[in-house]
C-alpha cells in the first residue's frame, strides 16, 4: 500500500482493514504471561527488535502498550518505556512489530499514532534507524532533532541509558511537548 500524506484518512483506513480482519486494537496494561514471553523471545530473535527480557516488559506495560489480538493472537505491539531524566519522565515509544501478514496495511503507523496520542502531553521521544519510521514520525506531528540541538544534560541521559545512537545511522524524533523543552531540560 503507498502511503498517502492524509494521515487521518491512513489511520482510519487501518482502522477500518483491522475491523473488517476481526483484529482489535487495544491498550493494555497488562498481558498474559505466555503472551509477555513470545514478545521477549521475538524480540531475541528479529535483528530489528532489542532484546526485551520479561521483566522490562512488565514493566513497559505499566506505561501501556497498544496491541493487535485478534483470538487470542497478538498481531501487533508497540509499547512506551519510561526513562527519568533529571526529574521528568520521558516516554521511548518502543518494540513496534507488526505481524508479516499485515504488514503494507499501515498497522504500524496505526500503533505509532495511538502511542503518540496517549503521550500528547508528556514528553515522547522515538529512536529509530528505519526511514519508514522516520516518516511515519513526521507524519504524526514529531520532530527531527539532531543532538546538537538537545540539552547537555538531556545527551548526558541518553549516553547512560544507552540511547547515544550514531546519528547517520539513527534519528531522534520528539512530539511538540517535548519539541518545546528539549533545549531547557536541565
Amino acid at each position: 500500500m503507498i502511503l498517502d500524506t492524509d494521515i487521518t484518512r491512513v489511520i482510519n483506513k487501518a482502522e477500518a482493514f483491522c475491523a473488517s480482519q476481526g483484529i482489535e486494537i487495544e491498550l493494555v496494561f497488562k498481558l498474559p504471561a505466555n503472551l509477555v514471553e513470545v514478545i521477549s523471545e521475538r524480540s531475541k530473535t528479529l535483528p530489528t527488535l532489542y532484546y526485551v527480557s520479561v521483566e522490562l516488559l512488565k514493566r513497559r506495560l505499566k506505561n501501556g502498550c497498544f496491541i493487535l489480538i485478534k483470538d487470542g493472537e497478538l498481531h501487533g505491539h508497540i509499547f512506551a518505556h519510561e526513562h527519568h531524566v533529571k526529574g521528568h519522565s520521558v516516554f521511548e515509544r518502543s518494540s513496534l512489530w507488526v505481524d508479516p501478514r499485515y504488514r503494507n496495511c499501515n498497522l504500524g503507523l496505526l500503533l505509532m499514532s495511538r502511542m503518540t496520542e496517549l503521550y500528547t502531553d508528556s514528553f515522547l521521544i522515538s529512536i529509530a534507524q528505519t526511514p519508514k519510521v522516520h516518516y511515519y514520525n513526521e507524519l504524526l506531528g514529531m520532530t527531527h532533532v539532531m543532538l546538537s540541538e538537545m540539552s547537555t544534560v538531556l545527551v548526558e541521559e541518553l549516553e547512560k541509558l544507552g540511547k547515544l545512537r550514531d546519528e547517520l545511522s539513527y534519528k531522534y524524533f520528539v512530539n511538540p511537548c517535548f519539541e518545546s523543552k528539549i533545549r531547557q531540560l536541565k
